[in-house]
């Protein structure tokens, strides 16, 4: 990827300078760990075992324990060890639940983690073609991450994502660790919650999605367990299918959206709770209200459209 500074009429190249150590790579991104990755920060090098995860993050949103690697040896298989480390976690729940409360002062506790949420995520400068083909499969709950230092004091984090996998991974490994952690992770699919909806709410929804998709380059569809996110790179819409009608929660606090026709549902007034970030729902029942809807989700896109997803950039300065 070329990278260049304007300078008038002209364009200078910024160059790719050389990674320091991991140590320098996992302390940037634990201090900014937010803004990278939107996790929460809970403990760097947790030894368990005879394993050292370098940095363990609890993902609110999902309610679950992600757990981050930083990688330099390009030798290592991102399966083998993604799931190590997620029967790791799974096998010791309580240790887990003991190290948050302890280093974040909260009464977490073990019902309240969606375990079937956890996810593995490495990084490193760059990986082989090898590791990432391994990743396509629509049920890895494993990330792959590339991290690149620019002579204008510039991080650029870039997720790698496969192309739409269809198989598997529980149909061609007889490795008991990965068959023991799937039956208990999940990575969910866009076609899971469609399987909720009537062939007209499947073809609604379809409508839905090309024209959320087509707000911006950055705009990520990502499949959670109650929902399917919209994200650039925050949640601005959460999608929910069901057997009659959608059901759209913006990510906007009450008082926030502009919405002359009363489209939308105020969770607040009165309050009670829901799927979703934010406190406004629309629901979709028909074609003739998807550009109103549209509109009022534009206005949640526009103020959480701050950088790309799957791509960030980070300035040292």
């Amino acid at each position: 990827m070329a990278i260049f500074n304007i300078k008038g009429a002209f364009l200078t190249p910024i160059r790719e300078r050389e990674l320091g150590l991991e140590k320098e790579i996992q302390k940037l991104t634990e201090e900014n760990l937010l803004t990278v990755f939107g996790l929460q920060f809970v403990c760097s090098e947790y030894a368990l075992q005879n394993f050292r995860i370098d940095t363990l993050a609890f993902d609110k949103e999902t309610h679950a324990f992600i757990i981050i690697e930083y990688k330099r040896d390009k030798s290592f298989s991102v399966i083998d060890q993604g799931y190590a480390y997620l029967a790791l976690m799974l096998n010791n729940k309580a240790d887990f639940i003991l190290e948050y409360n302890e280093r974040i002062g909260t009464g977490l506790k073990k019902d309240d983690v969606d375990w079937s949420q956890s996810r593995v995520i490495f990084v490193a400068h760059s990986f082989t073609t090898y590791q990432q083909n391994a990743i396509s499969f629509k049920d890895l709950p494993i990330e792959l991450w590339e991290v690149k230092k620019f002579d204008n004091s510039t991080i650029l984090y870039n997720q790698l994502i496969a192309p739409e996998a269809k198989e598997s991974i529980k149909t061609i490994t007889k490795n008991k660790t990965v068959e023991n952690v799937t039956k208990e992770v999940r990575v969910y699919s866009v076609e899971d919650h469609l399987a909720k909806g009537s062939e007209e709410v499947r073809s609604l929804f379809e409508e839905l999605r090309e024209r959320l998709l087509a707000f911006g380059p950055e705009v990520i569809e990502v499949p959670r367990k109650q929902y399917i996110a919209y994200k650039a790179p925050n949640n601005f819409a959460d999608v929910l299918i069901y057997s009659k009608e959608i059901r759209i929660t913006l990510n906007l606090r009450s008082g926030e959206l502009d919405d002359p026709r009363d489209m939308a549902t105020d969770f607040t007034k009165p309050q009670k709770g829901h799927w979703g970030n934010g406190d406004y729902e629309v629901v979709l029942k028909s074609a003739d209200d998807i550009s109103y809807a549209l509109d009022l989700l534009k206005q949640s896109y526009k103020k959480l459209n701050t950088s790309n997803h799957s791509m960030r950039i980070l300035n040292q300065e």
